[in-house]
């Protein structure tokens, strides 16, 4: 591999796009196909939340199912990619602020798993998750992923898994389109982004009403600002899965690729 490792954040939605034959599913399919081989994957999952800053450091990581009404199907997945302790100690070494602690038991939620198996079903490549201290505001995120910048040069594919737009008490199934305000909500990020505000999008509570449907909470939001601190001067940047529907923003965004 010539050049840092690419990018990526990936819209995951419900849990089913893991097993379903649908277009998303099939992105992250060609996706895995298409991106070089990493040497190992830091994945920052929605769905790890914790008080502090912590990195998966188990050897065979566990395949969590950290949901409830869904199919058997769901539950019976297991995704037995190998952890890193390794890669683990690399991150808890680059963050120099906030102290970063080693959680020898985590297993991969499914906000990892749930786009990475579709990736790589061969689940030989090495998983560490970063936790989410969702607590703190969106600059203190975005700076410390900018720690984790050499990473990219050690062949390591950084994945970011949330959604743009997520709001699970307005969503209607069977809703196809988004909401008016979903969809000015998610354009205005791509615009952003393409533009290279990124410092707007930091204190995502003051961009408006829309915001406040947008990220009634911040954890699927927060995994993007991880994904742009680690852009590079020039680095094009490519959307995918660009649809919204209903409440939920699927766009997912390649950097470097």
């Amino acid at each position: 591999m010539s050049g840092p490792m690419p990018v990526v954040f990936l819209g995951h939605g419900s849990p089913m796009n893991a097993i379903e034959d649908n277009a998303w599913r099939r992105s992250w399919q060609d996706l895995g196909r298409r991106l070089p081989r990493p040497k190992a994957i830091l994945c920052v999952s929605a769905h790890w939340e914790t008080q502090g800053v912590y990195v998966s450091a188990a050897e065979k990581p566990e395949t969590i199912h950290d949901f409830h009404g869904f199919p058997k199907a769901l539950f019976d997945v297991r995704y037995r990619a190998p952890g890193s302790p390794e890669l683990a100690h690399r991150v808890a070494e680059l963050v120099r602020t906030p102290h970063v602690h080693l959680d020898h038991k985590r297993g991969l939620d499914h906000g990892a798993w749930g786009v990475l198996a579709p990736m790589y079903p061969e689940a030989d490549i090495p998983i560490v998750q970063l936790s989410l201290s969702s607590l703190q505001p969106g600059a203190w995120h975005y700076d410390l992923a900018k720690q984790l910048a050499p990473l990219r040069d050690e062949g390591v594919l950084v994945v970011g898994s949330g959604n743009i737009v997520h709001n699970l008490r307005l969503w209607r199934p069977g809703m196809t389109d988004g909401y008016d305000w979903a969809q000015r909500f998610d354009e205005d990020i791509a615009d952003r982004i393409t533009e290279g505000h990124h410092e707007g999008m930091l204190g995502y509570e003051t961009l408006g009403p829309d915001a406040l449907l947008a990220i009634p909470t911040p954890e699927h939001y927060l995994p993007l600002l991880y994904v742009l601190a680690l852009q590079r001067e020039g680095e094009p940047v490519e959307f995918f899965n660009d649809q919204v529907a209903s409440s939920i923003s699927m766009r997912s965004l390649l950097i470097g690729g």
